[in-house]
């Protein structure tokens, strides 16, 4: 099973989730989750919208390669996080994506530039350049 890692009160971070971990989840309070995964990544929580949604979940699923993390694609995704009921969980298949994302979203909300910041996430070896 996945590790669901708690970045602050607003966001936490995992890999694919499991059914019993998106009714953990849910207990735990969570409001959305925001899905990064491509559907021919291999993996996949069956009918995963449908089941976060009956949970009372929101849910969004923003289709996010690691080399698609640009300016433009960022800025939709910041869009997309600061809109979401919090605390939100994102995730992709390991993580890492995640991760990257949510550093990225950080550094924006406290006013570092995004190629500072994506030149950060870049030298901690979250996505290549």
């Amino acid at each position: 099973m996945n590790i669901v890692r708690k970045i602050n009160d607003e966001l936490a971070i995992a890999g694919q989730i499991t059914l019993d971990q998106l009714q953990q989840i849910a207990d735990e309070g969570y409001k959305s989750v925001l899905n990064l995964r491509l559907p021919d990544e291999t993996g996949l929580l069956a009918n995963e919208q449908e089941k976060t949604e009956l949970l009372g979940l929101y849910y969004v699923n923003l289709q996010t390669k690691s080399e698609d993390i640009n300016h433009q694609g960022m800025l939709q995704i910041y869009q997309t996080i600061t809109e979401l009921p919090k605390p939100t969980l994102i995730h992709c298949d390991n993580s890492i994506r995640s991760a990257a994302i949510v550093f990225l979203y950080i550094a924006l909300k406290q006013g570092i530039g995004f190629e500072k910041a994506l030149q950060k996430v870049i030298n901690i070896g979250l996505i290549s350049d």
